[in-house]
């Protein structure tokens, strides 16, 4: 069994600090990926290869901002930045991981932040680029290794069951229509599997963001815009997937909180 977890940390220093490592001592993700990391690739290191992971990291080339990370117990046989668009590949945005798996095949797995964007801005152009860019690599995945999988924030809520308030969001960056035909790109053409929705079914979330303003966590007001989207052979042999939601607000190490899933491979 490989327990597979991502989580937007929002900020690797502040969620330490904040409390994660409870959780990832209690978790104990064989591979864990993060995204806005944002620290300098030195730090990162310093900082999570004390807990007994071998880290690939890729910085935004803008301090402070993006960055992201696959951890794994066991040291990957390869990694790539940026996807096959170079316009990506100092924007600390996309990176994958091999890890070699215990009967001798190969799991790649991808860290992506997709851009937040912004309706009628170059933000949102970018969000598009950037979609094409992991559609193409999807397809070519596939044929890299025996698993792979697509995890993180893709800052989308695919269907009106992963946003709370979808009726107040269908004119916005993260719920546009143009935005969650690829996702349905993704899961229908391409043949990948949205693992958290098929385990959880037909239901409100599990929602994996809630804004830090008002009462969004306290009233469940959340989107499910973290995934992890698989291969269908991997897919087939996840067993069971779990939103660590935080007990209370107060406790909240992150605006998002982990997805975590195990697979039997």
């Amino acid at each position: 069994m490989i327990r597979l977890a991502t989580v937007n940390v929002n900020g690797i220093r502040a969620a330490l600090r904040k409390g994660m490592v409870p959780w990832l001592e209690q978790s104990a993700p064989d591979v864990l990926t993060l995204q806005e990391v944002r620290a300098p690739d030195t730090l990162v290191h310093e900082l999570l290869e004390p807990y007994g992971y071998h880290v690939v990291h890729t910085e935004a080339e803008a301090k402070g901002r993006a960055g992201v990370a696959v951890l794994s117990r066991v040291e990957p046989t390869g990694a790539r930045v940026g996807g096959d668009d170079d316009y990506f590949a100092a924007a600390g945005r996309w990176i994958e991981a091999d890890v070699p798996l215990a009967d001798g095949g190969t799991l790649s797995v991808v860290s992506a932040y997709v851009h937040s964007g912004e309706l009628g801005t170059p933000k949102q152009e970018d969000k598009y680029r950037f979609l094409e860019m992991a559609a193409r690599r999807l397809a070519a995945l596939r044929s890299h290794a025996d698993h792979a999988v697509l995890t993180g924030d893709l800052n989308i809520g695919h269907t009106e069951r992963d946003i709370r308030n979808w009726k107040g969001n269908l004119k916005k960056a993260g719920f546009l229509p143009e935005e969650r035909a690829y996702l349905d790109r993704f899961t229908g053409e391409l043949g990948w599997v949205d693992v958290h929705r098929s385990l959880s079914g037909d239901v409100d979330g599990p929602y994996t963001w809630w804004s830090m303003r008002g009462q969004a966590f306290d009233n469940d007001t959340g989107w499910r815009i973290d995934y992890q989207i698989a291969t269908p052979e991997l897919a087939g042999r996840a067993t069971q997937a779990t939103v660590d939601r935080a007990p209370s607000w107060s406790e909240r190490w992150s605006d998002h909180a982990p997805l975590v899933i195990d697979y039997d491979v």
